[in-house]
């Protein structure tokens, strides 16, 4: 006999698929979450922009393998913390719009992760490109 977790432990309803089908359902959703963040977020939509400019100007400069990734790699960084920092922001005012300590905390530590990001990229390129 099977123990059902207690409703206060259930899972997702949206969860439950597996295989092929759950890869599906995941790379669309993934979808869906660039298109959100494509649409909604100003700061995404720029870091896209600068990602096409950098990514293969990355491939046209003459350099190693090893630097190639770091630089590709601190681009890619940069996107994936502003899509988490973007998500952090939409839960935020999902709960409420109104002023808070603690959302202004969630919020602003989401734009340091940002921040550190951009500064890493800058010291990675800078590095590679005079160093």
């Amino acid at each position: 006999m099977q123990n059902k977790p207690s409703p206060t432990h259930e899972e997702s309803p949206f969860k439950g698929k597996t295989g092929i089908r759950r890869l599906v359902n995941a790379f669309g959703y993934s979808m869906d979450g660039f298109k959100a963040a494509y649409q909604h977020e100003d700061a995404f939509r720029q870091e896209v922009w600068l990602s096409l400019v950098l990514i293969p100007l990355a491939f046209y400069l003459e350099a190693e393998a090893l630097h190639r990734i770091l630089l590709v790699g601190s681009v890619m960084l940069v996107l994936i913390v502003e899509l988490l920092n973007s998500a952090v922001e939409a839960v935020v005012d999902r709960v409420s719009i109104e002023r808070h300590a603690l959302a202004k905390r969630a919020k602003d530590i989401g734009s340091a992760a940002v921040l550190l990001a951009l500064i890493n990229l800058g010291i990675v390129w800078g590095l590679i490109l005079f160093g």
